[in-house]
């Protein structure tokens, strides 16, 4: 991946983060230690096996983990969509919030995110680095 895709990816992930930590506020309180502090944590090692990758000369290991942490990530984004925790605001459900808006919003994200990591995976299995 060239240092462009990398700023490309950087900035995506930051936009997601910002975007996640405002939602995850308003999840409900008794979920704060629960399933909103995994989101957080799985986020967080999104992150670091993103830098991970960007350092690594052999990347094959670190972009599968990569790959399964965002998958993680995505599937405990829908499990709080259906549980409904996008319809809370400051820890209580609000009617006035949309919560398939906000779903749909972090979701667009997330999928931006995971297409870069698709792509930098079939790059690599183009160059034969990846098998």
């Amino acid at each position: 991946m060239g240092i462009h895709s990398e700023a490309i990816l950087n900035r995506k992930y930051m936009e997601m983060i910002k975007l996640l930590n405002i939602y995850l506020n308003h999840f409900p309180k008794f979920e704060k230690y629960a399933l909103s502090n995994n989101i957080r944590n799985t986020a967080y090692e999104v992150y670091d096996l993103i830098t991970e990758c960007q350092k690594r000369y052999f990347k094959k290991t670190s972009l599968t983990s990569l790959d399964v942490t965002h998958q993680k990530l995505r599937m405990q984004i829908y499990l709080a969509n259906e549980l409904g925790y996008f319809a809370f605001k400051d820890g209580r459900k609000d009617t006035k919030v949309n919560p398939q808006k906000r779903f749909l919003a972090i979701t667009k994200v997330i999928d931006e995110i995971g297409k870069i990591i698709g792509a930098w995976i079939n790059k690599l299995k183009d160059k034969g680095n990846f098998k």
